[in-house]
C-alpha cells in the first residue's frame, strides 16, 4: 500500500527564527546547540540537525482534535527550517534509526492500529496499516521519549 510521510510545515515556526533566548523562554522554547548527529531530529526537515546547528525544543499539539487521543509533547525544530519534500514509499534515516510507535487513526482521529517498529520493519508495518481501509493516517513517535515525529497519508 503506497504512502507518504511529511514533516511539520516551517511557517508554524517563523516567529521564533531570530528571536533571543530570552524572548524564546518567554514563550517556553528552550534552544539548544547540536553537539551530536544523530540527537536532534528536526520534525520539519525530516532530518537529524548538524553538529553547531541552533534547534528549538518546545511544546506542540500534534493531535489537537477533540478527542480522548488529544494530545502535544516535546519536538525539536532547527531555527530557520525549511519544508522537506514528503518522502513517497520510504522512512527517512532520522525515522528508521530509532525505535517508533506507530498509531493508526481513522476518519475521527480515533486511534485504531498501534504497533512499534525500528529500521526495515516500518516500511511494511506502515503499508500493513494502510491496508486496514478505515485508517486516515498514521503517527509516528520515538518509542522511547513519546515525542512525535512524523505522520503518514495514504499515497
Amino acid at each position: 500500500m503506497a504512502f507518504f510521510i511529511s514533516g511539520l510545515k516551517s511557517d508554524e515556526f517563523d516567529v521564533l527564527n531570530g528571536l533571543s533566548e530570552e524572548q524564546l523562554a518567554e514563550r517556553n522554547v528552550v534552544v539548544y546547540v547540536a553537539d551530536e548527529k544523530p540527537g536532534f531530529p528536526c520534525r520539519v526537515t525530516l532530518d537529524d540537525a548538524e553538529v553547531g546547528e541552533r534547534v528549538f525544543l518546545l511544546n506542540y499539539a500534534y493531535q489537537p482534535n477533540d478527542t480522548p487521543y488529544k494530545a502535544s509533547h516535546a519536538i525539536f525544530v532547527r531555527e530557520n527550517a525549511a519544508d522537506a519534500m514528503p518522502f513517497e514509499n520510504e522512512v527517512p534515516v532520522s525515522l528508521s534509526s530509532r525505535l517508533l510507535s506507530l498509531r493508526g487513526f481513522d476518519a475521527n482521529h480515533m486511534m485504531i492500529e498501534a504497533d512499534i517498529a525500528q529500521g526495515s520493519d516500518i516500511k511494511p508495518m506502515l503499508e500493513g496499516f494502510f491496508e486496514n481501509p478505515d485508517v486516515s493516517y498514521i503517527q509516528m513517535h520515538y518509542a522511547r521519549r513519546g515525542c512525535f515525529a512524523a505522520v503518514a497519508h495514504r499515497g
